[in-house]
């Protein structure tokens, strides 16, 4: 059986999350699989697969702020990642001088591939989002992607193929059908799963993001829990996080739990209340959740563009965390009609594996 190098950007947890599918398949089929990646990535994917053998590998700084200028600080921070790549090239050349792979699995670090080893890239954009004054930035950066991407055998995109049911609108959508032949649409990839229980959880509410956001995100929504009626959970997503004061009898609030236990409280939820991160989103769809209201992540152009694709759609309602109200916007959720039925994750690994991942590594 084949050995397989996967490593996952450590920019939130929603990278590695979404490559724990492929690696549960990888070991399933009995390949030996080591993992490299770090900070918060490598954690979890070292709780995650106790038995696989794993490496400390520093990718990039992630460029947030604490508003909505994370363009700008983007664009300063280029320098700083153009050096932390080429770094990040001569660690994966000592990477390989050490041990032989017969497949490389990166996502989202473009530094991570090989002349010798095939090498698939993971990534949902395709096609980056910017403010429509600066539209000439987003046309130089989705040329470039495309450019980049060529330095991978196949470039792997955890959504549906473009058209209505895409998950991930325009950014999964290459500039020229050209690049389709280079794209494999592996539908989503996400670890939770539906189960048959009763959805006797009123709210759900999931407080992200990179800090200081995550902060100022769960500032604005605790005090307002008291104007909801019925039960109400609220994970902080924060496992060091200070004791709260519950705001009202109905609200449960954890600073953190295990990944089974949160696929569990997503299946028992009526509404859920989150950011509109692209892993979420695919959990989402894949448990099948019908009413929510997503809170993008001020700045992050990812995220605003989802949230409003959706509300565009008419899937989920959409609402900045500066203009909140939660009585009201609940309510206002209410009638959209919540993502459509899509292919499950189970279904859509194993046909990835034996589409792609197959050939390269029996």
């Amino acid at each position: 059986m084949g050995s397989v190098l996967v490593s996952s950007l450590n920019w939130g947890l929603g990278h590695a999350t979404r490559d724990i599918p492929i690696i549960h398949e990888l070991k399933k089929k009995g390949h030996d699989v080591t993992i490299a990646a770090c900070g918060n990535a490598l954690a979890a994917l070292q709780r995650e697969f106790p038995d696989c053998r794993f490496i400390d590998f520093p990718d990039y700084p992630a460029p947030y702020s604490s508003g909505s200028l994370f363009l700008p600080k983007f664009c300063a921070y280029l320098p700083v990642m153009l050096r932390a790549l080429a770094q990040e090239r001569r660690t994966l050349q000592h990477i390989l001088a050490r041990d032989r792979y017969n497949l490389i699995i990166s996502d989202t670090r473009l530094g991570v591939y090989s002349d010798r080893v095939p090498s698939l890239f993971i990534t949902h954009q395709i096609h980056f989002h910017f403010p429509a004054l600066i539209w000439p930035v987003e046309l130089f950066a989705l040329l470039l992607n495309r450019v980049l991407h060529t330095k991978f055998d196949h470039v792997i995109v955890p959504d549906n193929p473009p058209g209505p049911g895409s998950l991930a609108g325009k950014l999964s959508r290459p500039l020229l059908s050209s690049s389709l032949r280079h794209i494999y649409y592996a539908g989503i990839l996400a670890t939770a799963r539906r189960m048959d229980v009763a959805e006797d959880l009123d709210y759900l509410i999931i407080i992200s993001g990179p800090e200081p956001q995550r902060t100022i995100f769960e500032q604005t929504l605790l005090p307002q829990l008291h104007d909801l009626s019925g039960s109400k959970m609220v994970l902080l997503g924060s496992p060091n996080h200070h004791t709260v004061t519950c705001p009202d009898p109905d609200t449960t609030i954890r600073s953190y739990v295990d990944t089974e236990e949160k696929i569990a409280l997503l299946n028992r939820a009526r509404f859920v209340i989150c950011r509109s991160g692209y892993t979420t989103m695919m959990e989402l769809a894949e448990v099948q959740k019908r009413h929510g209201l997503f809170v993008p992540t001020p700045g992050q152009t990812e995220q605003e563009y989802l949230s409003s694709y959706y509300q565009r759609k008419g899937w989920f309602l959409s609402q900045s965390q500066y203009r909140i109200s939660l009585a009201r916007d609940v309510a206002a959720a209410l009638p959209f009609a919540g993502f459509p039925v899509m292919p499950s994750t189970a279904k859509n690994v194993s046909t990835l594996y034996e589409e792609v991942l197959a050939a390269y590594v029996e």
